[in-house]
């Protein structure tokens, strides 16, 4: 089902309630009326991630391949064209579903994808997916779990791998504790404890601290980049 159809037949979208955290936290960047008008820049989304968003978008893309086949989960929208680039690689006879709990966000989305693209929105909180067990061969979450508090973070982490098939990967990039040396480590610090303060708990703890205790080390692979400043994680699915 593409786009369009889905708004017109599908899921439309509807008031509900939103998180706490993100009412009061990230009001003024995903909820205000001129949130989206503002952030919704590629050169900005590159600038807000030091020039890596390019770099980051790929190294989460191909863990998925040039043609993503089969049913494919990506957890929250996000600015910029990390989206476009998804659900180009979709392979034919696959689909790409996007869920947001923000109608805001999800509009945004829509009106970025092309109508032909296989893509269906999704109306859903993070932690309560509502999708069948084992229903997709890969979940992506890309800059979202640094905006959660840890309850939070834990249940968006187990409901991904809830719906994930055996074999499937789950693929997380987000923030991560720079070098020692690296200067964004200090002069960074002040920036998200003020505007993005649950993003510090990523510095402090491995991601793989809020997955499920079943999930083990051989099972999770990680990477770092631009000086230890951001992570890739993937987690395949026994």
């Amino acid at each position: 089902m593409n786009v369009k159809a889905e708004q017109e037949a599908l899921e439309p979208l509807r008031p509900q309630a939103v998180p706490g955290y993100l009412q009061e936290t990230y009001w003024w960047a995903y909820i205000h009326p001129n949130a989206v008008s503002f952030f919704e820049r590629q050169w900005l989304v590159n600038l807000i991630l030091w020039g890596n968003f390019a770099r980051l978008r790929d190294a989460a893309l191909a863990e998925l391949g040039r043609e993503v086949p089969g049913r494919t989960l990506q957890v929250a929208c996000v600015y910029g064209n990390f989206s476009e680039h998804l659900a180009a690689r979709v392979a034919p006879g696959g689909a790409l579903d996007v869920v947001d709990v923000l109608p805001i966000q999800l509009r945004n989305l829509r009106a970025k994808l092309p109508a032909s693209a296989p893509v269906t929105l999704h109306q859903r909180d993070s932690t309560a997916l509502g999708f069948d067990d084992a229903s997709y061969d890969q979940v992506v979450i890309f800059f979202l779990l640094h905006e959660q508090p840890a309850a939070a973070r834990a249940q968006t982490l187990r409901e991904a791998l809830r719906v994930l098939k055996p074999g499937g990967k789950l693929v997380l990039v987000d923030y991560h504790l720079p070098r020692r040396l690296h200067p964004l480590r200090y002069l960074f610090r002040p920036v998200l404890r003020t505007l993005e303060p649950f993003a510090l708990d990523l510095w402090r703890h491995e991601i793989a601290q809020w997955l499920p205790e079943s999930v083990s080390a051989e099972q999770v692979r990680k990477e770092t980049y631009y000086g230890g400043l951001y992570q890739k994680l993937v987690v395949t699915v026994r």
